[in-house]
């Protein structure tokens, strides 16, 4: 379908859908677009063609695409504004963003990259949203060089990514504050000297307040930029005296997405890490296992598996000991009460973890080289504890040295 948008004015395109420029000028977040360029638009993302010459779009709607005009730019001063200052600098720079769900981050990310770009600096974007992100699959942090103008984050492959295993960063504080401190130092050491820095949006709250404090202090970006619409970012903002804020604008015409469309962008995101994925098998005594009680240990002997047959009335697939902890499976139709666990962990003298057979199935797994770099991810088909080997869903197959299993499952 032909669409021709005057001089002035901005396109407001809903995916899923495609844009061709055809004729005349446009641009998406600071991104001049190109005669016979497409932009392909995903499900549950807005995607703004600013019109600097009169233009003529071919449009290809999908099902729930929409579209429609508006006056202006979509783009507030505040932006402009905060970029303008921030490319100023001629010193190495780390611009950490922060807002609320919604608020615009992705958005100004791409925007202030693009802007950075055209001032020849060497940019790379670490995208923190472990629920939402875009260069990493769900579950991640991810970085990428950014080299050439951006429309969509989402079509950047991450050079590296620090697993987590959830999407929630509220069950795991630490592991997001220590392992985004990592990367960033692991980025730096590249020779970047325009680094983005990209946060989820949980701010509220008293733990979402002190867990972005915290974020701040230990990453010590140089900017913080705060996206708000009210005074939502009031009590983090204040608590960080020493460091250089701007407060810019949520745009009004930012889209806000339901749980539904949230979930097909993260399905989105698994498909573009697990593209070509097949079950592969990974012996436990080749691979480090992280994150889980298996392959961490020594299987337990025939004789201590019999042992706990005869005192307890129950068979073990399959049973492993480390110096703190007694790992145990069990036969799907099997279960034991509390009484027989504290008994093991008598017999033992430690702690005890037990599991039906097959109760791994689904669990999402980060692949890790002998140097801890991330090569992708997988999804946990089952244990052969017999064998002990381990049945991984996934794309990966060289170098493979550390499984990290997370704490989340995905289905077929």
């Amino acid at each position: 379908m032909k669409c021709t948008v005057k001089k002035g004015k901005t396109l407001l395109v809903d995916g899923p859908a495609s844009v061709n420029l055809l004729s005349g000028g446009a641009n998406v977040l600071g991104a001049t677009l190109k005669a016979g360029e497409k932009v392909v638009i995903r499900e549950g993302k807005r995607m703004p063609f600013e019109v600097s010459k009169q233009v003529v779009f071919d449009l290809m709607l999908g099902e729930s695409a929409t579209f429609e005009e508006i006056e202006g730019s979509t783009i507030p001063p505040s932006w402009e504004n905060a970029s303008m200052e921030i490319v100023s600098y001629e010193k190495p720079v780390t611009v950490m963003v922060m807002g609320g769900v919604d608020s615009g981050k992705t958005s100004f990310c791409t925007y202030l990259a693009n802007k950075a770009l055209k001032r020849r600096r060497k940019i790379a974007i670490i995208d923190g949203d472990l629920g939402q992100s875009d260069i990493g699959p769900p579950s991640t942090i991810g970085f990428s060089f950014v080299r050439t103008p951006i429309k969509d984050v989402f079509e950047m492959e991450a050079e590296n990514a620090y697993f987590v295993g959830l999407t929630s960063p509220s069950r795991a504080v630490n592991i997001v504050v220590e392992g985004l401190n990592m990367l960033k130092g692991k980025v730096l050491e590249t020779g970047v000297n325009f680094l983005i820095v990209n946060t989820d949006g949980w701010i509220e709250g008293e733990d979402a307040a002190r867990y972005k404090v915290r974020l701040m202090e230990r990453v010590a970006p140089d900017v913080v930029v705060g996206i708000q619409q009210g005074d939502e970012l009031t009590p983090i903002l204040s608590a960080l005296k020493e460091m250089k804020t701007l407060i810019i604008d949520s745009p009004p015409a930012i889209h806000k997405r339901n749980r539904e469309k949230r979930k097909v962008l993260r399905d989105l995101s698994y498909k573009k890490y697990l593209k070509e994925a097949r079950v592969q098998s990974f012996p436990l005594s080749w691979v480090r296992v992280e994150g889980a009680p298996f392959g961490t240990g020594v299987p337990l002997t025939v004789e201590q598996m019999e042992n706990v047959r005869r005192s307890l009335g129950i068979s073990l697939v399959y049973g492993e000991e480390t110096p703190t902890t007694v790992f145990i499976v069990l036969k799907g139709d099997q279960w034991i009460n509390e009484e027989l666990v504290k008994r093991i962990k008598e017999g033992f003298g430690k702690t005890v973890k037990v599991i039906k057979e097959g109760e791994e199935q689904g669990l999402l797994l980060g692949l890790l080289d002998a140097s801890g770099n991330f090569l992708g991810i997988g999804v946990l088909c089952g244990v052969d504890y017999k064998r002990r080997v381990m049945k991984v869903y996934t794309p990966v197959s060289e170098n493979v040295s550390t499984i990290h299993v997370g704490q989340m499952k995905l289905d077929k």
